[in-house]
């Protein structure tokens, strides 16, 4: 190891010199309202433990806190520096190196990953070399880290999603009955509007910092990780996207609007997507004949940065397009509650016009999910609704609302009426039926 690269290490791993730096330079990475996460990454010496999501979702604040209680330190590999990029070029070599360095580490810690030219590659390396220690790894595009490797990391990762802050983290817990009810309706209506961004929700300047955020985005990340030359088409369809919420998508009439291809408009929906931006929520199925839109909808993992897209931050009592956020705030939150690796999440649509919000498969389990932005009274259902019940018998179905409590039996079907701010604040609560 040569001097530049032991002084950058050092920087980064101050305990590789000074041995009691260690837990504490773990420690003081974690803020001190953490809060903490309903993700609680699973290390192990046998595959990389992979958490990806968004820019900006706490993946590092996470990963230090999944390693602050390591007994022996690890080493922290930041891969935006250069130098520490071109280490990371063969996985042999680097074991060798670390292992002159420090060889009581517990394991490695790769910040951002997907800046490594070959990253996916290297990290198989590492695991098929069997070095014996804990492999973390973060990185904010499963897109790069997929398309930058000619391997898999198939059977040799963990991975784990981590989305912004979910209601169910934020909700107090050890509370009385009606203070939690209380402070779950306040934190779903600040959900619908600024979203969860861990930056967002502890600062008094919101729309401020989303601002920030989705100029990150836009700016940084669609021109220097992305290589998007055309950013003016591409901020535009971020505001389209945004303008489309739970609409089904027109690919045709993106790339008309944009002055683009539809190839390329494909491209771009597909980058968003892999960048935790977006979900394209496919059209459910089921063997049915009458459902044969192939069409997605479109849906945002956070409304905060949709709402800075297109929709402003008006209370929801003052906004037209209050349906939309409600819709769009039960799907980011579904996405967090379920196993997004594993379960799926649909929207049922027939030829004759009737639809049902989202359709939930986790396992050998069906739900249905209908939401309604308006005040309920008594439980109705609407046709579509018992048009879906009636061709599938779903293990269950819940009609989320914003007032009404309540479960009814249709065909044999337990029917939940439950209003937003109820639907997720117990763990349990929602799982998928």
């Amino acid at each position: 190891m040569d001097m530049s690269t032991y002084r950058v290490m050092l920087r980064l791993n101050p305990w590789i010199e000074d041995k009691f730096a260690w837990p504490g330079y773990a420690v003081r990475h974690l803020p001190e309202n953490y809060i903490v996460r309903a993700l609680g990454p699973e290390l192990s010496k046998d595959k990389v433990t992979l958490i990806i999501g968004p820019r900006q979702a706490g993946k590092s604040t996470l990963a230090w806190k999944a390693i602050s209680n390591s007994h022996n330190p690890f080493i922290f590999i930041n891969c935006e520096e250069q130098i520490l990029k071109e280490a990371c070029s063969s996985p042999a070599l680097f074991l060798d190196e670390m292992d002159k360095l420090v060889p009581d580490a517990a394991g490695y810690f790769f910040e951002e990953a997907q800046h490594l030219e070959e990253a996916g590659l290297f990290l198989k390396g590492l695991v098929d070399l069997k070095p014996g220690k804990k492999i973390l790894v973060t990185g904010s595009s499963s897109y790069h880290l997929k398309s930058k490797t000619r391997e898999s990391l198939a059977g040799r990762a963990i991975r784990h999603v981590l989305l912004p802050f979910g209601f169910r983290e934020l909700v107090p817990v050890n509370r009385s009955e009606t203070v939690v009810r209380m402070k779950a309706q306040e934190i779903w209506s600040e959900l619908a509007l600024y979203g969860g961004y861990p930056e967002v929700w502890l600062s008094t300047s919101k729309q401020d910092v989303l601002g920030r955020l989705t100029e990150a985005f836009v700016l940084r990340d669609a021109s220097d990780l992305y290589h998007i030359k055309n950013s003016s088409a591409f901020r535009k369809l971020m505001k389209l996207a945004a303008s489309q919420v739970g609409n089904l998508t027109n690919y045709s009439s993106f790339a008309e609007n944009l002055g683009i291809s539809v190839n390329t408009v494909t491209q771009y929906l597909s980058i968003l997507e892999e960048s935790h931006i977006i979900r394209l929520v496919p059209p459910f199925a089921g063997g049915k004949r009458a459902e044969i839109t192939s069409r997605p909808k479109i849906f945002f993992l956070d409304n905060g940065i949709r709402n800075y897209l297109f929709g402003g931050f008006d209370d929801l009592a003052n906004r037209g397009d209050s349906g939309q956020l409600m819709e769009n705030l039960v799907f980011s939150e579904l996405c967090k509650s379920l196993n997004m690796l594993n379960d799926q999440i649909y929207y049922w649509r027939s030829t004759s016009g009737a639809e049902v919000d989202f359709v939930l498969e986790s396992g050998n389990q069906l739900v249905g999910v209908e939401v309604k932005s308006g005040a309920m009274k008594r439980p109705r259902l609407s046709r579509s609704l018992r048009s879906f019940i009636e061709a599938y018998k779903p293990d269950k179905v819940y009609v989320v609302n914003n007032e009404l409590e309540m479960s009814i039996n249709v065909q044999g079907i337990e029917v939940i009426f439950i209003p937003g701010s109820q639907f997720f604040v117990k763990d349990g609560e929602f799982s998928g039926g």
